[in-house]
């Protein structure tokens, strides 16, 4: 990789990391709107959103793991689990281009579904929806690395308290990153390229968390979102444009 590139991946990684510490959620939305048009291949953009994701939750958990009620978590990751590695296989059986439109496509969706639809919604937080929303999370993580908005609505709806609800997303988002990225290096995804990048990327993950634990009281999280929500609109047209 050139300069220019080093410092780009770098920089969305910090904000990814900053979004993710803010809210809990986003890291794998933000960066996945530029790795794949940085990356050699779609998979390898996967493999590395997902394991700068493993590391920037594991940074996150160090000081607030004992909240984790893991009798919240366990049927949704587990149904994760499963799901994904599908899901992963079927990326290794894919084009490039097909999968970029597609992610185009989920981009523009879940944008459109999260400024307009998602306030209005209201889940309990039942085994059925367990793993559905775990379905779901499998499907979404596996394919675009970007398994945060299914899981979000389960664990807000199951937790008030925003430092508890922050242990048990970032605990799912770890473990379920970890999984993947064996699924990815089983199909090849996990090159020399996206090992070093892994490392330069390392830098904002840093960077990034630290700014978002400055700011976790301070910013409001709806104004965050919504700006997040219209970039992603903006990248999921240019994707659908490659």
């Amino acid at each position: 990789m050139n300069t220019t590139a080093i410092i780009l991946l770098i920089v969305f990684c910090t904000g990814a990391s900053f979004v993710q510490r803010v809210s809990g959620f986003g890291f794998g939305i933000f960066i996945m709107t530029m790795l794949p048009h940085l990356m050699p291949s779609y998979g390898e953009a996967t493999a590395l959103s997902g394991m700068l994701s493993a590391a920037q939750s594991l940074y996150v958990l160090v000081g607030i793991y004992r909240l984790i009620d893991w009798k919240r978590v366990l049927p949704i990751m587990l149904t994760f689990l499963v799901v994904s590695f599908f899901a992963v296989q079927y990326v290794s059986a894919s084009t490039d281009t097909h999968l970029k439109h597609l992610l185009g496509v989920i981009l523009l969706v879940m944008s459109v579904y999260f400024l307009i639809i998602s306030e209005r919604i209201r889940l309990r937080p039942t085994l059925p929806m367990q793993l559905s929303m775990g379905t779901l999370s499998g499907l979404m993580g596996g394919l675009f690395a970007m398994q945060g908005p299914p899981a979000v609505l389960y664990f807000v709806a199951t937790e008030a308290d925003k430092v508890r609800y922050l242990a048990m997303t970032q605990a799912y988002f770890f473990i379920g990153n970890v999984f993947m990225t064996v699924y990815r290096a089983q199909c090849g995804f996990c090159t020399p390229i996206v090992g070093r990048c892994w490392l330069y990327a390392l830098v904002g993950v840093v960077i990034g968390s630290w700014l978002g634990r400055k700011v976790f009281d301070r910013i409001p999280s709806p104004t965050l979102r919504k700006v997040i929500y219209a970039y992603m609109a903006v990248s999921g047209v240019l994707a659908l444009m490659a």
